[in-house]
């Protein structure tokens, strides 16, 4: 391919993404395609020749895209929103053509000064203090490895990079029964191992854990000659929004010097909006915090911002300097790949800052108090839905909810059976989860296009495939 063809390549592919977005509503958010279906119709062997780029287009087209499950579709109600604002599309298009890898200052200047200006514009958007710096990450789950070895060298007296975990005493890290399974993941990869992430029980309306039983939890540990090391805070988790007191949280880890990491992955956008920042009050005590444009506020994935207190206790953890690495003659410089664990970085601060530039704040917190707005309202209208339950009531934009018909005796089974024969419907898609060990259907609106009228299929979607699922 030429640059010619490039560009008309390019502008096709545009022309592609514009009308695919346009016409999102008349597809069923997930494909109909049984497993296997689309390897099927893939070559086994890769190509000897090279071929030409329309039969590969097509081929995108007429395989690729119909199984696919669409993610920007105003119906999305799973999971958590991957909004990808068409502001943050074109700038991941200028970023793809210069592929830079932006691992150092010198690498590319303004890919690092660009960061460090528009994460202190998230900084000043949330309401974080002064003081608080920020690094664009991967996802959340990065975020949070680097934080939980964080937590485990400060503990370890900055040893366990160096001497590995064998002999060191035991590190411990608490966290609700509400947080994301990142959290296991990253106390996985960081070698403390499950047995020494300690699960506090959530209680109440945001299921956040309980001060007094985490400081019982610490003091236990303490006795038995265990290192507790930090506290895990959640602030909006997956299930169903389960939120901790963090400013309790923070009040225990001062007594015992704990550090302290918010996971606020998805609800964080919230906190751009004043009215919302009650729920992560006390989040100024703690050492660092993640939320992820790249879900609510329409920024491209991947974009997650981690915010830090001290930003050498993450580079102490994480840097390595050999002499190739290092940029002679310039002081005061970042090298935010020494604030992340990969080496290499994209750059992905442009798009956060077209996105910002375009909407504004004041554009953003519209559309997340719209989405708030209509969650709430389609949490009512199922409670007044004969043989519906809310199950959780709304956090933010997450509820949950259950179809109890008369006459039905294994209710887990009969609400799974509905989750699926609404998805299979396509009109919208939603996810499942359990409270208290009993199925819930979780619904979550989020979508950065979804409309009033979005919400409104969605609900008689719901209501129609549980009057046939009553029916059978």
């Amino acid at each position: 391919m030429d640059w010619d063809e490039f560009a008309a390549w390019s502008r096709r592919a545009a022309d592609w993404g514009a009308d695919y977005r346009r016409t999102l509503r008349d597809r069923p958010v997930r494909p109909a395609s049984p497993p296997g279906a689309i390897a099927a119709q893939i070559a086994k062997s890769p190509p000897e020749a090279g071929e030409g780029f329309d039969a590969i287009f097509a081929d995108f087209e007429d395989i690729i895209v119909p199984g696919m499950t669409h993610w920007q579709h105003p119906r999305f109600f799973a999971y958590f929103p991957a909004n990808a604002a068409p502001e943050s599309v074109v700038a991941e298009y200028l970023v793809s053509a210069m592929a830079a890898q932006c691992m150092l200052w010198q690498t590319s200047p303004a890919a690092t000064e660009l960061e460090t200006r528009v994460v202190d514009w998230m900084r000043q958007a949330l309401g974080l203090p002064e003081g608080f710096q920020g690094v664009i990450q991967d996802s959340a789950s990065s975020a949070t490895l680097a934080a939980v070895l964080v937590m485990r060298e400060r503990a370890l007296a900055w040893r366990g990079n160096a001497e590995g975990l064998s002999g060191q005493p035991r590190p411990r890290i608490y966290a609700s029964d509400q947080v994301h399974t990142s959290i296991d993941r990253a106390i996985w990869v960081s070698g403390v191992g499950e047995a020494n992430l300690v699960r506090v029980a959530g209680a109440g309306p945001l299921r956040g854990m309980d001060a007094g039983a985490l400081r019982a939890a610490i003091e236990a540990d303490t006795a038995a000659g265990h290192r507790p090391a930090g506290i895990i805070g959640s602030v909006g988790g997956t299930s169903t929004g389960g939120t901790d007191d963090i400013a309790a949280i923070c009040a225990v880890a001062r007594d015992f010097d704990l550090y302290v990491h918010v996971d606020a992955a998805w609800a964080g956008s919230a906190m751009i909006c004043p009215e919302h920042r009650h729920l992560w009050a006390g989040v100024e005590q703690a050492h660092s915090v993640v939320f992820n444009p790249h879900k609510w506020l329409g920024a491209q994935f991947d974009c997650s911002i981690q915010f830090v207190r001290d930003p050498e206790t993450l580079v102490r953890t994480l840097a390595i300097r050999p002499e190739f690495l290092k940029t002679h003659g310039v002081d005061g410089i970042i090298n935010y790949s020494e604030w992340s664990i990969p080496l290499g970085r994209r750059f992905r601060a442009l798009k956060l800052w077209f996105l910002l530039r375009a909407y504004g704040l004041e554009g953003l917190r519209a559309m997340i108090r719209r989405h708030v707005g209509w969650s709430g309202e389609l949490a009512e209208r199922l409670r007044r839905t004969p043989g519906f339950e809310i199950v959780t009531e709304p956090m933010l934009s997450l509820f949950s909810f259950r179809h109890r018909p008369g006459g039905v005796a294994d209710l887990d089974a009969h609400n799974l059976a509905l989750v699926a024969a609404i998805n299979a419907d396509g009109r919208t898609y939603l996810t499942q989860t359990r409270v208290d060990g009993k199925v819930a259907i979780r619904l979550q609106v989020g979508q950065f296009e979804t409309t009033r009228e979005d919400v409104d299929i969605a609900y008689r979607a719901i209501v129609e495939c549980a009057g046939q699922a009553s029916d059978r």
